[in-house]
């Protein structure tokens, strides 16, 4: 489904294939022999959504841009399928395994990659051609590429970047699940007037 959203229409190449289940909603731009398959979500609110090409998004994989973050993915990248990339970059030929996670502000440098079920924190610079391993944690700038059962570790990187702040607009001293979700579903009442393109 191809959706113009707070007046923006998605802009497909007409070498990419877009799956007749996919969701493209806003403004988003498709390179080139790009291939969107089946239950993607590519969702840009406030924001725009970059597709550089050749770029493989799999099944169920959902990216997204916000008001305060962009998306722009490079060529030749390849996203898994139920993988969660958000408000970040990615640079050319970076691979993103089945169910991993990049979150706002993050840069993945080229050829980078992020294996099954692992995560690239908001603000963390992952440098060209590392890896985060299987359920591992990259955070921070430069970043640390954590274990998971580091969770102390990881968490005295990430506290100061502020995860409510960067994402919902609440600094962690004020943030609460009724003013984000509050927030979050005026913002997202604008989906009302979304209209096939």
């Amino acid at each position: 489904m191809i959706l113009t959203h707070s007046g923006k229409k998605p802009t497909i190449h007409p070498t990419a294939y877009v799956a007749p289940t996919a969701t493209v909603c806003g403004n988003v731009s498709i390179g080139a022999h790009c291939r969107i398959m089946f239950g993607a979500c590519l969702v840009a609110e406030g924001g725009s959504i970059k597709i550089g090409t050749h770029c493989i998004v799999l099944e169920n994989a959902v990216i997204r841009s916000t008001s305060r973050h962009s998306t722009r993915i490079g060529d030749h990248c390849l996203i898994g399928p139920n993988a969660h990339v958000t408000g970040c970059t990615l640079k050319d030929e970076v691979f993103i395994a089945t169910g991993a996670a990049v979150f706002h502000g993050a840069v993945l440098e080229a050829r980078s990659e992020v294996r099954v079920n692992g995560v690239v924190h908001l603000k963390t610079n992952l440098p060209e051609e590392a890896t985060v391993p299987i359920g591992w944690v990259a955070v921070g700038d430069p970043a640390s590429i954590l274990p998971p059962d580091q969770h102390d570790a990881i968490w005295n990187i990430q506290e100061p970047l502020n995860f409510p702040l960067v994402v919902y607009g609440y600094d962690r001293s004020e943030a609460s699940m009724i003013k984000i979700t509050e927030r979050m579903s005026k913002f997202l009442s604008s989906h009302a007037d979304d209209q096939e393109a």
